[in-house]
């Protein structure tokens, strides 16, 4: 599997965020729009239309950007365009790296240990009386009571 995302992937995601942020560009010119006819600007039947073609364009842009950021991480397959089981784990196999190696390092920052550290080791020690094993720091057996 690989460990690194495809320069056409890489190209999808950006020209997806590219249409995003051009999509709500437009979308955040129909307030100024609307704020400029309210105050009493052009004339209502010479806007409306650009306003309509604006709405539309802006709704188009945000939903062909967020399709194609989400094939440019995902993939085809990992985006479910494709339905293709392997194909999907292939394709999202750099992102779930990306998203293992947060976690880790979430849970290296708050100090807590991961089943990759191994178990902890434990010290025990055996009554010479009754063979009972014991925690380290008792001092007396706990099955028969001896002094250990």
């Amino acid at each position: 599997m690989s460990r690194q995302v495809s320069a056409a992937r890489r190209t999808t995601f950006y020209l997806g965020t590219v249409l995003l942020v051009a999509g709500g560009l437009v979308f955040a010119s129909l307030f100024f729009t609307v704020a400029v006819v309210a105050m009493g600007g052009p004339d209502t039947e010479r806007v409306i239309p650009s306003f309509v073609v604006r709405m539309i364009l802006a709704a188009a842009l945000l939903l062909i950007g967020g399709a194609l950021r989400a094939v440019g991480a995902r993939g085809l397959a990992g985006s479910g365009v494709i339905l293709d089981p392997q194909r999907a784990r292939r394709d999202l196999e750099p992102y779930a790296r990306m998203a293992g190696g947060m976690v880790k390092d979430a849970l290296d920052e708050a100090e807590i240990k991961t089943a990759e550290a191994g178990p902890e080791r434990v010290v025990m020690i055996r009554c010479p009386s009754c063979n009972r094993l014991n925690e380290e720091d008792s001092k007396f057996c706990q099955e028969c009571g001896r002094k250990l």
